[in-house]
């Protein structure tokens, strides 16, 4: 779960940091609102949509399991892994 916040939070802060080197690149002052303010929405917009796209990315490409789910057992003094069969 810690890892797919973080990821979240990466995903949404990209546009701000890629904005601020851009803003370094030019020589401007990083640190200053004045810089930010008109962009600061738009850029939030942007992680907002990178990471809706990334959850859905994640929804429609990850692995699905199919049959019926067997959790973990012990079997002749061994424990046996949960699995699906």
């Amino acid at each position: 779960m810690t890892r797919a916040f973080l990821q979240g939070l990466v995903l949404f802060f990209l546009p701000f940091v890629l904005f601020g080197l851009y803003l370094v690149i030019r020589r401007r002052n990083a640190l200053a609102w004045s810089s930010w303010n008109d962009q600061s929405f738009w850029l939030a917009i942007a992680g907002l949509a990178m990471v809706i796209a990334s959850l859905v990315v994640t929804g429609l490409m990850s692995e699905r399991h199919t049959g019926t789910f067997v959790p973990t057992h012990i079997e002749n003094g061994r424990v046996v892994p949960g699995q699906f069969q």
